[in-house]
């Protein structure tokens, strides 16, 4: 659980600044509600090991100084099947004062998109507030890594893999459908409860190819990669304006999936495979984080809560603090954060059904 508190004073000039050219302030009145003397407690569905609790926790302290009424803001971990423990416990949740948010992630995403019988949750009954882009990198040993040729894969079809994965129908189903694109026989270790417990497992050498979302890799696999116990193999990319996968902003030296697999022989960039996984990328990662208040939030309270992210992405230092903790990804409120939302909530039925069945011959997960 982590703990933030900052002064009045900050927090209501920072709100003040974003109000003055946040259109929503003026659409609800120009009201709002004051946090003084109470604790905002953040949900997340997830270990404290992993990328969204390194976001959770990066954003924390900001949004405590930009709330009006310096609340404290408090980061509780709720792990549990995948992050539907969580999520179901917030779906039960009413609004009531503005102290209670909740944090998605991909993981979070793919169970709802997919149908799996556990979710009880739904987005449509939650109110965005924030929409967090990301991205993902994949990393091997050295010793295995030193089996590709360039960004040619191949070299690394004759190895047995083990991953630690925190559930089939998670937002793990990108990696584990990219690398049996490649060709690689991944063995996967079900269930862990946040990807920081598949890096632990890596470093451990229980497990011997991984990712790590941005966040997460920049704070947890960079050391690896210094101290030479870690080689990145791939990103996942990011999208461009016309919606092709292109490199990472966060890691332009890292070849994308993409191009591994365009080099790697027996590996698809067109048809049903490929458009599966380009489709649930897009749903994962592009909009891979975001903040809800329950349902039933008022509009006084989702201006506020807008009001402060806002407010938080217009810090003068919030490019670079950012840029280190999170990567280089957007940070999107208002209208941005609900066209996110959707993107993260909906894919094609031909993705879908494609999942759906890859699932069943894969791991024996029915979702019919």
């Amino acid at each position: 659980m982590s703990t933030f508190k900052t002064t009045r004073r900050v927090a209501f000039s920072l709100v003040a600044a974003a109000a003055a050219s946040f259109s929503l302030q003026a659409q609800a009145g120009g009201h709002g509600i004051d946090l003084a003397g109470k604790t905002v407690e953040w949900i997340i569905p997830f270990s404290e090991t992993g990328g969204s609790a390194k976001w959770a926790n990066f954003y924390a302290p900001l949004l405590s100084e930009a709330l009006p009424g310096q609340p404290t803001v408090v980061v509780k971990f709720m792990p549990g099947a995948g992050s539907t423990k969580g999520a179901n416990f917030f779906q039960e949740q009413q609004y009531d004062d503005g102290t209670l948010i909740f944090g998605s992630s991909g993981s979070t995403q793919f169970p709802f998109l997919l149908g799996d019988p556990r979710v009880k949750y739904n987005y449509a009954d939650w109110n965005v507030v924030l929409a967090s882009g990301t991205g993902g990198v994949a990393y091997l040993p050295p010793e295995l890594a030193a089996k590709m040729d360039g960004m040619d894969a191949s070299g690394l079809q004759g190895e047995d893999f083990i991953y630690g994965n925190q559930g089939a129908t998670r937002l793990d189903l990108v990696p584990t459908l990219a690398w049996e694109m490649l060709g690689l026989n991944v063995e996967s270790v079900m269930g862990i409860k946040g990807r920081g417990d598949g890096r632990l497992m890596f470093e451990r050498g229980e497990a011997n190819i991984d990712y790590q979302t941005s966040s997460s890799y920049l704070s947890g696999v960079t050391p690896l990669v210094e101290a030479g116990t870690a080689v990145p193999m791939m990103t996942w990319g990011a999208l461009d304006d016309a919606g092709n996968i292109v490199r990472d902003p966060t890691f332009p030296d890292i070849p994308t999936f993409k191009e591994v697999c365009d080099a790697t022989e027996g590996c698809e960039t067109s048809g049903e495979q490929w458009d599966a996984w380009k489709a649930f990328f897009i749903a994962g990662f592009p909009a891979q984080k975001m903040v809800f208040l329950p349902a039933g939030a008022s509009e006084d309270a989702k201006v506020t809560y807008t009001a402060a992210f806002e407010a938080v992405k217009a810090r003068a230092d919030f490019a670079e603090i950012s840029g280190k903790r999170l990567g280089k990804y957007p940070q999107m409120t208002g209208e941005a954060a609900q066209t996110a939302l959707a993107s993260g909530t909906t894919v094609t039925p031909e993705a879908k059904a494609f999942v759906v069945n890859w699932l069943q011959e894969k791991y024996g997960v029915s979702l019919n």
